[in-house]
């Protein structure tokens, strides 16, 4: 305890924790809309067309590589979740596709372009978030913060039409909703959150803050609003308890949160099926 006191004296710590719970707890609504349209490796799909897009920045030695990452990233998941509907390319095939160029063309420019003495090491801390948590400053704390708020209201506001969306599109469209702009919302927002989430976790591990809390909150609710609501209290208590143990263990951050997530979905399973006994 003493210990951990000590760690939260530093502003850097206090940063990571503010930025993990936001980016947990926005990832875990978003979460439950995506496993129930079937998306669920959406989230590591644009993690790796974020990987490609922060390449090129790097190689082209941007200072801010959000410029970059940002608008190809929300492209590639209005593509994505559109290709949905596409009857020649399913979701998931065109998922593995941008995915697996992406990551591949990525990592071939920082090979073929890159000026960095430590390529192996700018990877690694690229695809599993290392300690990039802790560096934060208090501008992205505060767009963090900002984001998430956001989020949170739209969720808010337009929580029915988005039930409306997940379950049945065609019944969303009888009763007037217009399903392809909250279809290009989720699309957007699942893409910020993605950018914003790869200093978290990096973005190999990503997906995991998107399925971990909305399956486990299935597995012990039935309902809607419930498995929401579940969903993100399990994200968030995930990742501070992640966090605190990365801290306090000095584990990888991302790693550690994730290595959580799955811990918590296997103590779920066993209450479900207590249940079921």
């Amino acid at each position: 305890m003493e210990k951990l006191v000590f760690y939260m004296q530093y502003p850097f710590v206090r940063y990571a924790l503010i930025v993990g719970v936001l980016i947990a707890l926005c990832s875990s609504l978003l979460g439950v809309t995506l496993v129930l349209k079937r998306y669920s490796y959406i989230g590591d799909g644009l993690s790796h067309v974020a990987f490609g897009g922060i390449a090129v920045a790097s190689v082209v030695s941007l200072s801010n590589k959000m410029v970059v990452v940002l608008p190809v990233t929300i492209i590639s998941a209005i593509l994505l979740l559109r290709s949905g509907h596409n009857a020649k390319v399913k979701g998931d095939a065109a998922i593995a596709t941008i995915s697996v160029g992406a990551l591949a063309f990525g990592y071939l420019i920082m090979n073929v372009f890159g000026t960095s003495s430590n390529l192996t090491g700018d990877v690694c801390t690229t695809l599993f978030g290392s300690t990039s948590i802790l560096t934060l400053t208090m501008t992205d704390v505060w767009i963090c913060i900002i984001m998430s708020i956001l989020v949170g209201i739209a969720y808010l506001l337009l929580y029915n039409r988005i039930f409306a969306v997940t379950f049945d599109e065609n019944f969303a469209r009888a009763i007037g909703t217009k399903v392809d702009f909250y279809n290009l919302l989720i699309a957007i927002v699942t893409a910020v959150i993605i950018v914003l989430a790869m200093n978290l976790v990096g973005s190999l591990l990503i997906s995991a803050l998107i399925i971990f809390p909305a399956l486990s909150a299935m597995r012990v609710l039935t309902s809607f609003r419930g498995v929401t609501v579940f969903s993100a209290i399990f994200s968030v208590i995930c990742a501070f308890m992640g966090l605190i143990v990365s801290i306090l263990a000095g584990t990888p951050v991302g790693s550690t949160i994730v290595a959580t997530d799955v811990a918590g979905f296997a103590i779920c399973c066993i209450v479900s099926c207590r249940h079921k006994v």
